[in-house]
């Protein structure tokens, strides 16, 4: 299938060229023909699809998401975030309306000012139950948080591992793994989406505000 051949190459272009983030891969000739289907795809998680658009626009995202929120770490969990509700956001998008790199753009800066708004004032969140009551609750959590993990394919579950609780960049676990730092990119965004997919199963996924 087109869309999962180019993801291929493009994988493979970055892992054989040392790609780093802000060294753009060129896009495939065909890249609007390929955009389009895959946009269409990726509206229903399908993952070759979801891999194609971050490849050719993850760095783009980042690069637009670090000069509003001047801090590398956050916009490197704010692109991977902005993937990883890709297929949801991709129910508003109009392939005629705007051009998908600039409506991606959009979905970024959004995502980046309700991450800055939400550091400027963090709420004190409400205590409904007593102290016996909330550790019950805190160690159920944890549960759930376990068996998410548990749930994740090994090299996913290593990526956020590494990422989350060892606190590695992106660069320097795909050095430990021997992957590209697409790749690392990738899994960990997949990673995200399945954890998110558990914890929702479990009724352990966090809740927005009304």
């Amino acid at each position: 299938m087109a869309v999962r051949r180019a993801a291929d190459r493009l994988e493979a272009t970055a892992a054989r060229s040392g790609y780093r983030r802000r060294r753009h891969l060129d896009h495939p000739p065909d890249a609007d023909a390929l955009v389009a289907a895959a946009t269409e795809r990726a509206r229903h998680g399908d993952d070759d699809a979801l891999r194609l658009l971050y490849l050719l626009y993850a760095d783009n995202v980042f690069g637009f998401v670090v000069a509003i929120v001047r801090d590398e770490h956050d916009a490197e969990d704010i692109t991977s975030e902005v993937f990883a509700r890709l297929p949801r956001a991709l129910s508003h998008y109009k392939v005629s309306a705007t051009p998908f790199a600039a409506w991606l753009l959009r979905v970024a800066r959004n995502a980046a000012l309700d991450h800055l708004r939400a550091q400027r004032s963090v709420p004190l969140a409400e205590v409904h139950a007593n102290g016996e009551t909330a550790e019950l609750q805190a160690r159920e959590r944890l549960q759930g948080l376990t068996a998410a993990f548990a749930a994740l394919p090994d090299d996913q579950r290593q990526v956020m591992l590494l990422r989350l609780i060892a606190g590695h960049t992106p660069g320097e676990i795909a050095e430990q793994l021997g992957r590209s730092v697409d790749a690392i990119h990738a899994l960990q965004h997949r990673a995200r989406r399945r954890l998110q997919q558990e914890l929702t199963q479990s009724g352990w996924a966090p809740r927005a505000a009304a």
